[in-house]
């Protein structure tokens, strides 16, 4: 089954007025069921972009957008995806475990219900012990555990994310991807995940995609086959020779 689909996607902002702006064009993309894939791309070449028009918070100006089969719109009416920012974005004033309850809150889903699947979702991010916590009590790092609690709380087949550890130290953000691993595996959530980091990139996804500066075009797609994913194997030297893959795509 296919997660994710753009046939044909371009993007073209204040279309028809004199500071418009192509950010992305004729992007062809597919997105399996499972699949970790990652965006990698220069600054301002519509992965960001690209990332909110599956998500259908923006309209695509030509092409088609699909999310498990249905139109973008209809899939984010039926909530079949969660999304994760690079700021966790957590309402200081509700404890952590009524931020996970949120979307579940918005569903209508009964009290209860809600709470019982908050302490599911907040043992899988191995934080059941902060549920009463606020988030200004917490670190950085444990706050993005926490988005990811609150994302992936209605059990979407689908996860969207936008360099969620891009202001996270290096060894939380290392100990984070492994998490993040983990929990994919656990859920069996097809996941799309924007990074600037290619070590990052190779890491964690079955596939990276590399755009182009803008108009951000996709101009290669590298197979990553690395198996089991531990902190072994970033000093492996098949983990080396796919970032040097990559790098030598973005130059390219």
């Amino acid at each position: 089954m296919t997660a994710v689909s753009l046939d044909g996607v371009s993007k073209v902002f204040n279309q028809g007025r004199a500071d418009e702006v192509t950010a992305l064009s004729e992007v062809d993309l597919t997105v399996g069921s499972g699949q970790f894939v990652s965006l990698i791309g220069p600054s301002g070449c519509g992965k960001s972009t690209l990332l909110r028009l599956i998500a259908d918070l923006i309209p695509p100006t030509a092409g088609a957008v699909t999310v498990a089969g249905k139109p973008a719109r209809q899939a984010r009416r039926e909530q079949e995806y969660g999304i994760a920012f690079q700021q966790a974005g957590l309402f200081e004033w509700r404890t952590v475990r009524r931020n996970v309850e949120l979307p579940l809150e918005l569903r209508k889903v009964p009290r209860q219900q809600r709470r019982d699947r908050a302490e599911e979702m907040l043992a899988l991010v191995g934080l059941s012990e902060f549920g009463g916590h606020y988030p200004a009590q917490l670190s950085g790092g444990m706050q993005q555990r926490v988005a990811i609690a609150r994302a992936l709380a209605v059990h979407p087949p689908l996860l969207l994310m936008d360099e969620p550890f891009g202001a996270l130290d290096e060894m939380t953000r290392e100990r984070l991807q492994g998490e993040l691993l983990q929990i994919c595996a656990k859920t069996k959530t097809s996941t799309v995940f924007v990074t600037h980091s290619i070590s990052e990139a190779v890491f964690l996804s079955d596939k990276v995609v590399v755009m182009s500066a803008r108009p951000g075009r996709i101009t290669a797609t590298i197979d990553i086959a690395l198996g089991r994913r531990d902190e072994a194997v970033r000093q492996s030297a098949e983990y080396f020779e796919h970032v040097t893959a990559v790098r030598k795509a973005l130059r390219a």
